[in-house]
């Protein structure tokens, strides 16, 4: 747990905690607390493509006050750790689920966790709505251990695609439709199945 409590690369927690003390401070601990700091990072940062910056720490965010969803994801760990609030970075997909319709394909993904009553939990500072398909692919400190890819010399990416389903069946039934080396997870993705 502690990895999770201290500052990263991204997660620059020792240019951050009077800033987090003073706006959570008086917040009562617990959800309470994480959910301000979602509702401040949301209402902070300006989100845009046009933004991203792949140097850009929480402090950086925070100052510049834009940023694509890794920034607010890293923004809201680090105002979490310095609260004293184990948290942790997550990458992966999400879904289109029980949304309404948008004009772009599913997307990468970051959000965080925070490790709250034994249990961690999925919060999402850029949408600030649960939402349903969330795939996780890796968690760890900050983005610098849960790349998305990583490549050593050429590499050219010709077709990926990731599509999230609805399900009506509970999961427990599902096992028994699946080829056989397929497991029940979070989430349906391309071409493996991994459905919940």
């Amino acid at each position: 747990m502690l990895p999770y409590l201290l500052g990263s690369r991204y997660c620059d927690t020792d240019r951050l905690v009077q800033t987090a003390w003073s706006l959570f401070g008086s917040v009562a601990p617990g959800r309470a607390r994480v959910r301000a700091i979602v509702d401040f990072v949301h209402s902070h940062l300006t989100y845009g493509y046009c933004y991203a910056r792949p140097t850009r720490t929480a402090f950086e965010a925070y100052q510049e006050r834009v940023g694509v969803c890794r920034d607010f994801a890293h923004l809201a760990v680090a105002l979490c750790r310095c609260m004293n609030i184990p948290a942790r970075y997550c990458s992966g997909y999400l879904g289109d689920i029980g949304i309404p319709p948008v004009d772009m394909p599913m997307d990468f993904h970051a959000w965080f966790e925070v490790y709250l009553g034994g249990e961690w939990h999925a919060y999402d500072a850029r949408h600030r709505v649960p939402r349903i398909g969330r795939t996780l692919m890796a968690a760890g400190r900050d983005a610098a251990d849960t790349a998305l890819t990583t490549a050593f010399g050429a590499a050219r990416l010709t077709c990926f695609q990731v599509h999230t389903d609805e399900l009506t069946e509970p999961a427990s039934q599902l096992a028994s439709h699946l080829p056989a080396g397929k497991a029940v997870g979070h989430g349906v993705s391309s071409p493996a199945l991994a459905a919940a």
